[in-house]
């Protein structure tokens, strides 16, 4: 008998040394990990009990609030995000939902827009734990935000806008757009229906409004991408900037390697024959002088210019990541290693395709002398005491080109508006602006097109850098006719400053 007790003294012992190693697992070693946990109740309920900060635009527009619920039920949280300017903003806001992903700035800035501990500054703080949430500032401006929804009129497109010389983004608006509101309630069958029918792709754009951004759809550039080819000549070839390319107006087959139909400049058959030096191709945007332009630069150097720019890499701005941002240059899931695909991908077509983003950094970049600054949505970030937390500092990130091309190609910019394909659009003189049209076509037997602009103003002096893109345009429609007035609009409107 004594020793059955003695082992069910032992028994005992081993289950209190269990016990206590597992409550020292969950209570001190794993504690935090525990409550911090996105599966723990306790913790999803503690973020829609408590206010969140406040994301305001550059003019100080307030952009994202949380509102106390009135009279809330049982099983309602406290708080519910509201987005005042709703659909406006939202693809940079991103939205705070009960279940599922928090997405934009909500996401990239949550640790600051979540209440917090305040920093200790006094005795009284060591008593109380004083808690706080930050104010997020935009680099965007309500005015410019909105006048780019104007200007593109409810058509589907996408307009960014960008300080060449910061990085930061000024304006970025998508349609089609979504509302964010509906996507915060506490209700969550609202919420569902909200969020079901803004992934919804539309079958005749190939579209969702959730979706649709711009800095990640991504499209053919068309002629826009001739300032990333132009570039590379000057960069890897310099012997090719005065070297006048053959005048064609289709390029015959098989001139090219792996070439099985004409290449032909913009209207087909029918296109006047052009060539040249770069000088006089530009203004023009000569479709055939630079796709042999480009396949005599070469696949390698083209390559790294294009990276240079920002291709085929994620673009480092502050907002959630995705695949879908990424611009890509002949990359081996398209390029066959033949001449006709460097030579289609050079002139924006085939094996390029860009964000709107990224095109407007390739306008930046050569608006800022070369260099490509990595673009940003926050400006600054302070607490409850208007105390600043942080603030944004500007940081380069590629060298696209040297001074001396970037100005070299500033000047054929401004060429394309005074006497190139862009001087229809009538931009007024005293705006200074340098731009590039582009015409992707598209579709089955390019039945249709991408109309694209990239343009930066002052020219002697770029306080801004522009991309706009509309797409699934006529196949008789142009850069010029399409994007060129939206983007006169909007070089005005920033030049007109706050």
């Amino acid at each position: 008998m004594a020793g059955r007790i003695r082992w069910l003294g032992v028994g005992m012992v081993v289950c209190f040394l269990a016990l206590f190693l597992q409550l020292n697992n969950v209570q001190v070693k794993n504690a935090h990990k525990y409550a911090t946990d996105p599966y723990n109740p306790a913790v999803n309920a503690a973020k829609f009990d408590q206010p969140r900060g406040i994301i305001q635009s550059a003019d100080g527009v307030v952009l994202a609030q949380s509102v106390a619920v009135k009279n809330p039920c049982r099983t309602c949280y406290k708080y519910v995000r509201q987005y005042p300017l709703g659909p406006l903003f939202a693809q940079i806001t991103g939205y705070f939902p009960i279940g599922g992903l928090v997405t934009g700035v909500e996401n990239t800035y949550d640790a600051y827009l979540a209440q917090h501990n305040r920093p200790v500054k006094t005795i009284a703080d060591l008593l109380t734990t004083p808690v706080e949430t930050d104010t997020v500032t935009l680099t965007l401006s309500s005015k410019l935000q909105l006048a780019a929804q104007q200007a593109l009129d409810g058509r589907d497109g996408a307009i960014v806008v960008l300080d060449p010389t910061t990085g930061a983004v000024l304006a970025m608006y998508s349609n089609p757009t979504f509302d964010p509101n509906p996507l915060a309630v506490n209700d969550a069958t609202t919420v569902a229906n909200a969020f079901k029918a803004d992934t919804t792709v539309d079958p005749a754009t190939g579209f969702s409004p959730a979706a649709s951004l711009a800095y990640q759809d991504i499209f053919p550039p068309g002629s826009t991408f001739k300032i990333v080819t132009a570039t590379a000549a000057y960069q890897y070839a310099p012997e090719l900037v005065d070297t006048s390319m053959p005048f064609y107006g289709c390029i015959p087959t098989h001139t090219l390697g792996g070439q099985g139909v004409p290449l032909c400049n913009y209207g087909g058959e029918a296109a006047a024959a052009c060539g040249g030096t770069i000088a006089e191709m530009l203004p023009p945007s000569c479709d055939t002088g630079f796709a042999l332009l480009g396949s005599r630069v070469g696949a390698a150097a083209m390559t790294a210019e294009a990276d240079a720019f920002g291709f085929n890499q994620q673009p480092p701005i502050d907002l959630p990541p995705s695949r879908y941002e990424v611009s890509q240059f002949l990359q081996p899931g398209c390029y066959q290693d033949q001449q006709i695909y460097l030579a289609d991908s050079s002139i924006g077509q085939k094996c390029t395709v860009a964000s709107p983003l990224q095109m407007a950094l390739v306008a930046a970049g050569i608006a800022d002398g070369g260099v490509v600054m990595k673009p940003h949505v926050m400006y600054q970030i302070r607490d409850s005491q208007n105390n600043l937390v942080s603030l944004y500092q500007p940081t380069a990130w590629h060298r696209a080109a040297s001074q001396a091309t970037a100005d070299a190609l500033r000047d054929l910019m401004v060429k394309v508006v005074t006497g190139g394909t862009a001087s229809a659009v009538g931009f007024p003189a005293a705006d200074d602006v340098a731009a590039k049209t582009g015409t992707a076509q598209i579709g089955l037997g390019n039945s249709a097109t991408t109309d694209w602009m990239i343009a930066f103003a002052p020219a002697s002096q770029p306080k801004v850098a522009v991309a706009v893109v509309i797409p699934h345009q006529a196949l008789s429609a142009t850069g010029a006719e399409v994007a060129g007035p939206v983007m006169k609009t909007i070089i005005q409107a920033a030049l007109a400053g706050p």
